[in-house]
């Protein structure tokens, strides 16, 4: 395991090369830019405002400059300087070597837009993902397991019914549903006001206590963690149930059965360790959606300023500095959690050997 634990670390900043490499030269063939925008945004401002900000840009001349959308009737000095501002006065693969080099260092450089670091910009967003993320999977985890193997013990029973029809509407109804629905009747929508309709802490949250900050904190991320959850426990649930179901009916099961073990040694000793298999397999994927997919419309809902809401915005405006660092960060959590998968699909079940992949 060893072996195998070295060579996908050595992986890693291989992996993160290709895709950095990707959608890099996905973003050079992607119509607009950052350029792009900033033109828009000047081909709207007033007249006064054209001639101030066309004073800040250096004095220099340029023809071609029309290999912008909507350079037209800007003047060329302006153009260079938005170039030189955003780095697009030189080569394609200068940049690409300079950004590689920065990144292997963790050095995103800075916003576009926002005045700040993007490694800035990331850690104060990642609070917000990260408790999103981590309640809302745990939350999800220790109601789809347990319902899960209810069921498949129950299988065809009214309890078996029943529950499948909450599954089928946390599975139909989408996310934000569910998050509109519980602010028209928690958050002061139409009938009770009772939770906070955006942010993660109070206004005066400095000034709590350290028992009254907890409390505030869990006050205010009830509602989006349950949004979450609600959304995201019917595929778990019926994966559970299908994974155990397909262990009860092997003939292991029968053999245990006819050496007079009891149905709860059967079940924890026997079935749970092989069902949970492809159960943390899965686990990863979630945690990844959870953090950085799968909260972005709570996020916008909510007001809560997130990583899926930062890079959503980076989207919008271009901000290629921001879009690479999200897209990084990312992508190394993303294969850190695989590596600690298949670290504790192992750990479950010593059968299984990666140094063999």
């Amino acid at each position: 395991m060893k072996n195998y634990i070295i060579k996908r670390i050595l992986l890693i900043p291989l992996t993160l090369l290709g895709i950095l490499t990707v959608n890099f030269c996905i973003i050079q063939l992607a119509p607009g830019g950052p350029v792009e925008y900033m033109l828009a945004k000047y081909q709207g401002m007033n007249v006064d405002s054209k001639a101030q900000f066309t004073a800040t840009a250096p004095a220099q001349h340029s023809s071609g400059m029309q290999k912008y959308q909507g350079a037209q009737g800007v003047p060329d000095d302006l153009v260079e300087a938005l170039e030189k501002q955003f780095g697009f006065d030189k080569p394609w693969h200068e940049r690409f070597l300079k950004m590689i080099k920065e990144y292997a260092v963790f050095d995103f450089g800075r916003s576009y837009y926002r005045n700040k670091s993007v490694a800035g910009l990331i850690a104060e967003r990642m609070p917000v993902s990260v408790s999103l993320g981590l309640w809302s999977t745990l939350i999800i985890y220790l109601i789809s397991i347990p319902l899960g193997i209810k069921k498949a013990l129950c299988d065809g029973s009214r309890f078996d019914t029943y529950t499948s029809f909450a599954v089928i509407v946390g599975s139909a109804i989408p996310v934000f549903l569910f998050a509109v629905f519980l602010i028209v009747f928690f958050a002061g929508g139409v009938y009770f006001q009772w939770f906070p309709l955006r942010g993660l802490t109070s206004d005066n949250w400095n000034e709590l206590s350290f028992g009254a900050k907890i409390a505030d904190y869990f006050w205010h991320i009830a509602l989006p963690v349950l949004s979450i959850v609600i959304g995201g426990f019917a595929s778990l649930t019926m994966l559970t149930k299908n994974s155990f179901l397909d262990e009860i009916g092997k003939q292991y099961v029968l053999t245990a059965r006819a050496k007079g073990l009891s149905e709860n040694q059967i079940l924890y000793k026997h079935v749970f360790r092989n069902a949970m298999l492809i159960i943390i397999a899965g686990f990863p994927s979630l945690l990844i959606k959870m953090l950085f997919t799968g909260a972005l419309l709570i996020e916008v809902i909510f007001s809560l300023n997130g990583l899926g809401l930062l890079g959503y915005e980076a989207i919008m405006t271009r901000d290629y500095p921001v879009i690479f660092g999200t897209l990084y960060i990312f992508a190394l959590i993303g294969l850190v959690l695989k590596l600690v998968s298949d670290i504790t699909y192992s750990l479950v079940d010593p059968r299984i050997n990666f140094e063999r992949i």
